[in-house]
């Protein structure tokens, strides 16, 4: 799947620290203390789509010239919604975000699923400031 509508955007932590909503309702609270809380939120861990974790943890950004990046990594070995089926998901640190704004609303975005398989991307909105 292509990136989802937007263009790349550098974003202050103050930005960051919201919540996000994907598309199924789940949210990512970024908070300025660079903790989280998750509820179902979606994530991309390793070739597997359509996963959602919930539980704390701590995240972190980076940048380059054009885009902010975020990454998060859960406190527990096993956030809620690991499936025991694919051990290979124990990553707590799923893939990390890319950052867009389109229009009024900024965006965090990563791929999910196998690139040559048309997966849908994990989208998580929230209003610009």
């Amino acid at each position: 799947m292509p990136p989802p509508e937007g263009e790349p955007v550098v974003l202050k932590p103050a930005a960051l620290a919201a919540t996000w909503t994907d598309a199924d309702g789940g949210t990512l609270i970024l908070k300025q203390d660079g903790t989280f809380v998750a509820d179902e939120v979606c994530v991309a861990v390793s070739w597997y789509d359509g996963l959602t974790w919930s539980g704390t943890g701590t995240w972190n950004q980076g940048s380059n010239k054009k885009q902010t990046f975020v990454g998060v990594s859960f406190d527990a070995d096993h956030p809620v919604g690991f499936d025991v089926d694919h051990p290979e998901t124990v990553e707590r640190e799923p893939a990390p975000y890319d950052a867009l704004r389109h229009g009024k609303v900024l965006k965090l975005w990563v791929a999910i699923g196998d690139p040559d398989d048309d997966y849908p991307n994990c989208v998580l909105t929230s209003p610009a400031r």
